[in-house]
């Protein structure tokens, strides 16, 4: 039986960039990794390893359909997430989820992966 998710494993042609942005605009610092023989770095939410990224040589970048959309957090304080979101330059939109009491911002890392993170309504 599934309990929770336990990460997600991004490939990145821009690892420096990457792991500024989640440090920065998520506040996710980096944290402990193995000794894989690949560039790399793990993102953390509390002492949860979240956010794989992996170094590569170029981008990958398929045609036709994508096949992650997104990828989620819950968090709490909006109003202090949106000023960091706006102070960074971040484009993003405030979206309330019909019929439930969330609402998500919407937005992309320097990659272009599709992330929101969710709020209370």
């Amino acid at each position: 039986m599934l309990t929770a998710m336990d990460h997600v494993n991004i490939r990145t042609a821009n690892l420096g960039d990457m792991v500024r942005w989640y440090k920065n605009v998520l506040g996710m610092p980096t944290g402990p990794r193995p000794d894989f023989p690949f560039p790399g770095a793990w993102l953390y939410v509390g002492d949860q390893a979240v956010v794989h990224l992996v170094g590569v040589e170029t981008q990958l970048r398929g045609g036709g359909e994508i096949t992650l959309e997104h990828f989620a957090f819950r968090a709490t304080g909006m109003a202090k997430f949106l000023q960091r979101l706006e102070a960074a330059g971040v484009a993003h939109s405030v979206d309330p989820v019909p019929g439930f009491p969330v609402v998500q911002v919407n937005l992309h890392d320097p990659d272009g992966n599709h992330i929101h993170v969710d709020f209370a309504a």
